[in-house]
């Protein structure tokens, strides 16, 4: 499917682009590379401020799942076939996080694989699935798709009741309290970052084998933000709900409203066929860009949030990836360059202070305002190759000769035969992603 793009965007890569590539190559690939855990399976789940390894530390299976998700796409969008081991360890390890008792996938183990924390938040499950259908979209491997499918089943039948998707359960899928997902001294019931990444994931998974349930359930997932989550008066998506959908929090997020403008675009092309139906998503991204630009972009980088009024002065390293991801959707839909403008002003800023230049670092966690670091860890459950790999790997795919995001990517079809389901063409792209 051809995207909708403005006839004006120039096709041509901009100069930055080999940059990111090389940055890519050199800096992220390696330090995720060098956190594969050989002795007990998986990656290591922690290096800290100084970048000294912690081995012992809990693995997180969010942080599984986006590598799992990271190695697969970059085997496939470089074309570099020795990047699958990477790939295939995590999906390897991701047995640890299950439950086969009453299925779905625990919150984390411990570094040998025990399980840990075995809250089921369905966050959690999300993001294994999207890790799933990449995986399966690079090898073919028919186990990889199963799972995601069977995951699919449990977020549908275990994740969510009549007003739409729960957040944290017990391991037997009986409440329990959403510390993990909640902040700014609320505790949601309801989460806009939860949905976010629930469509993302469905998205992902039609993309590797269309089904007209996947479809539906993301296209519902869509409809909701639309009516629900974003508000127009405002300008921006409301972060926390109560089990009704109320707002509890006057704030907006610039990372992932920013990031949802790309996002929910990129689903919407994938799970909405007709393309008159997408225009109210086409204009409701768009208002989101351009809120978080106004309200949110400094000289220095994209602002975190804004609570009560207050922004905050901190900068946090996945909504600088985000940040240009949504400027290259500002730039490939309404073709107006001051989004490629700005796209090579963020690119210059996260180089200059976001990127680790020691040895064996990657990307500083967070930063002050005068851009000194706030000695947060480099790696952990959350600190992981999924917001920047994936910047990286996404404008490489829209630039440099990986060409248009098709709906395969190197998935073999003589693998899974055998799956093939009707529910309509296989619409949308390569890569897309999710939140903080």
């Amino acid at each position: 499917m051809k995207r909708e793009v403005n006839s004006m965007v120039n096709k041509e890569s901009p100069v930055f682009i080999s940059e990111i590539r090389e940055h890519l190559e050199q800096k992220i690939l390696p330090f995720w590379e060098a956190l594969k855990d050989n002795a007990y399976g998986g990656y290591y789940g922690y290096v800290g401020s100084d970048l000294q390894l912690n081995r012992n530390a809990d693995k997180g299976c969010i942080l599984n799942s986006r590598i799992l998700w990271f190695f697969s796409m970059a085997a496939a969008v470089l074309k570099r076939p020795d990047l699958r081991v990477y790939a295939d360890h995590a999906y390897r390890f991701l047995d640890r996080f299950g439950d086969p008792e009453n299925d779905g996938l625990f919150w984390s183990v411990t570094y040998d694989g025990t399980p840990a924390d075995t809250t089921k938040h369905t966050y959690c499950q999300a993001f294994a699935v999207y890790g799933l259908a990449a995986y399966y979209r690079l090898t073919g491997n028919p186990g990889a798709l199963d799972r995601a499918r069977s995951l699919f089943r449990v977020m549908e039948t275990k994740c969510r009741d009549k007003g739409g998707y729960l957040e944290a359960q017990k391991a037997d899928f009986t409440p329990e309290s959403n510390e993990k997902l909640s902040e700014n001294g609320v505790l949601a019931s309801r989460t806009m970052n939860t949905l976010l990444h629930v469509i993302e994931a469905y998205a992902e998974l039609y993309r590797a084998r269309p089904d007209e349930q996947v479809r539906l359930a993301g296209k519902a997932g869509l409809q909701q933000c639309l009516k629900q989550i974003m508000n127009p008066v405002k300008r921006r998506l409301e972060v926390f709900f109560d089990a009704s959908w109320r707002p509890l929090l006057d704030m907006q997020s610039y990372g992932h409203d920013i990031e949802a403008a790309w996002l929910l675009w990129d689903a919407a092309e994938t799970l909405i066929l007709k393309a008159e139906d997408r225009a109210p998503y086409r204009a409701m991204c768009l208002e989101l860009l351009r809120s978080v630009t106004e309200r949110g972009l400094s000289d220095r980088g994209l602002l975190y949030e804004s609570v009560n009024g207050e922004a905050s002065t901190y900068r946090a390293w996945w909504p600088q990836a985000e940040t240009m991801l949504g400027f290259d959707f500002g730039f490939r839909v309404t073709g107006d360059p001051v989004w490629l403008e700005r796209m090579e002003q963020q690119w210059a800023y996260i180089r200059r202070d976001f990127v680790d230049s020691r040895n064996g670092g990657e990307w500083f966690n967070e930063l002050d305002e005068n851009g000194a670091s706030l000695g947060k860890p480099e790696a952990d459950e959350w600190k992981c190759p999924y917001h920047n790999g994936r910047m990286c790997l996404r404008l490489i795919g829209e630039y440099a000769g990986t060409g248009e995001r098709t709906g395969t990517i190197g998935r073999k079809e003589s693998d899974d035969a055998g799956h093939r389901q009707s529910g309509g063409n296989q619409r949308g792209h390569g890569f897309q992603g999710a939140g903080g």
